[in-house]
């Protein structure tokens, strides 16, 4: 004959009748796989998003790199900025603590699938009233005064029947995913703002100088017209003509060095730190970056990119995972507590297999009638993902509107610079030919002080046209999804950046 050893738990004998509550919950946690109620998600609803620019050499060669797009300018001070940036600004931290709220959220959900239990032991000592409706004094060995010993645990399941705890991890899941994208909508917006301001200042540095030797030239020429003026050879409106000239570009000085300290100090606080901190580049030497055309890819690439797209998509998927949350509470649920412990007298007969005690409760409960407000709650989140999946679709239009707004703007800058060049090359030109016939006596210096000017002029305007055609370049890197960093996004199977398809090139619902 066979023997079969009931396993010991503590140095007791599981009693039998403990082993069919074991069963029900066993069977109970096979019907969590039953069903799933709610809509499953398949991605947004297809949007009209073509497939070339509408420039013509838009999209012509691979797209640049785009994670650390600052590093082709070869500026080693934007560089450093940039570090510092990314290491201490503040609005990155925030976005960095809100990842870590998300992801913790996420994991409280996934802790509520899970059953609770508890442990706990006490010692109670009391006395019962011999007046009492039991006669305790009157009992042979029952003493009215007792010192009870308990020891258990208690544990709590709700099984998911019908899939309101997955559903409600899947919604989690997708804001954590949306929130991870947002964090990086936030690191492309500081890379581009950083990259701004320092263009700002350095074109301000360039402006300043040029106006600077214009303003020399004006002074040479005030000087010459008093003098002629003095001789007789000019009138004193010809003095107060050039004075004004002079004055008004004297004016302008103090806005330009204004513009710079502002930019500089705004670096400062861009970086996390005090607005002084950056002062010193106000004297150091600043480099001006060369400005190219950007090959830009297509624009279905472009839209995969952008963070914006990306969290309204995971949006758009957590409430669609709401609505099966709410569809749950239109079926019964299942709730079963388990006890089980130990409980005597005497602490020797405290863990003594007599002394064992046990409960469970099954409990079904099922809403019959709750005025319809279950079903309100449905239509609700119906309601929300039909909001989330047309705010999807104003994020990937709105996406095209600005990337196609920042080439043309782009392009249109690099055009400007270039005629700006141009002229630049032939102020040059004059006013070489104009000292060569000032130093042979051919013309007056009054008329190579003009030349002068003209080419100071010259040098302001191309200054300009290069400080907005860099500022043009950052807005198209931010408008591709430049700044975009794989190595800080989350290690998701689902992650839209780790190849979850995005629609973006289909047509409009």
């Amino acid at each position: 004959m066979r023997h079969f050893h009931r396993p010991r738990t503590s140095g007791f004998i599981l009693p039998p009748s403990w082993l069919r509550p074991l069963a029900l919950v066993s069977a109970a946690s096979l019907l969590t796989a039953c069903a799933t109620v709610g809509p499953d998600y398949r991605g947004p609803a297809p949007v009209d998003a073509d497939s070339g620019w509408t420039l013509p050499l838009a999209s012509a060669g691979e797209v640049a790199d785009l994670s650390h797009w600052w590093s082709a300018l070869d500026d080693p001070v934007l560089d450093r900025l940039m570090a510092t940036a990314l290491a201490q600004n503040l609005d990155l931290r925030q976005a960095a603590a809100r990842i870590d709220e998300a992801r913790a959220l996420r994991d409280r959900v996934a802790g509520e699938a899970l059953p609770g239990v508890s442990v706990g032991a006490s010692v109670n000592r009391r006395g019962q009233s011999k007046n009492g409706p039991l006669p305790v004094g009157k009992i042979p060995g029952l003493d009215a005064t007792q010192t009870i010993y308990d020891t258990g645990f208690d544990a709590a399941w709700e099984v998911d029947l019908f899939g309101a705890r997955r559903r409600a991890l899947e919604g989690a899941s997708a804001r954590l995913q949306a929130t991870e994208a947002e964090a990086q909508g936030v690191r492309m917006r500081i890379v581009a703002e950083v990259a701004r301001t320092w263009f700002t200042a350095v074109g301000a540095r360039d402006e300043l100088h040029a106006q600077e030797a214009t303003l020399s030239t004006l002074q040479q020429t005030l000087e010459l017209v008093r003098l002629r003026h003095a001789l007789g050879d000019a009138s004193a409106a010809d003095v107060e003509a050039a004075y004004a000239q002079w004055a008004a570009v004297n004016a302008l000085i103090p806005d330009i060095q204004t513009r710079q300290r502002a930019a500089v100090l705004s670096l400062g606080v861009l970086l996390g730190a005090p607005p002084e901190r950056e002062l010193a580049l106000l004297d150091g030497p600043l480099t001006t970056s060369t400005l190219r055309a950007l090959p830009v890819g297509e624009r279905a690439d472009m839209l995969r990119r952008r963070p914006d797209v990306l969290a309204a998509e995971r949006r758009l998927a957590a409430s669609s995972a709401d609505i099966g949350v709410a569809t749950a509470e239109l079926f019964p649920k299942l709730s079963i507590g388990i006890g089980g412990g130990f409980q005597a007298l005497s602490t020797g007969d405290w863990f003594d297999a007599s002394s064992s005690r046990f409960s469970i409760l099954p409990l079904i409960s099922w809403r019959l009638f709750d005025g319809g407000r279950v079903r309100a709650e449905i239509r609700a989140r119906e309601a929300a993902e039909q909001q989330a999946a047309l705010a999807y679709e104003q994020a990937v239009l709105a996406a095209l509107g600005d990337a196609e707004r920042a080439l043309g703007d782009y392009h249109g800058g690099l055009d400007t610079l270039e005629r700006r060049g141009m002229a630049l090359d032939a102020a040059r030109t004059s006013h070489g030919h104009a000292k060569t016939r000032y130093a042979a006596g051919d013309i007056a210096l009054v008329e190579l002080l003009v030349a002068q000017r003209s080419l100071h002029e010259a040098e302001i305007a191309a200054a300009r046209a290069h400080t907005n055609a860099a500022v043009q370049l950052v807005a198209l890197y931010k408008a591709l999804g430049g700044g975009w960093d794989v190595s800080t996004t989350a290690s998701t199977a689902t992650h839209p950046l780790r190849g979850a398809a995005v629609p973006v090139a289909f047509s409009s619902r």
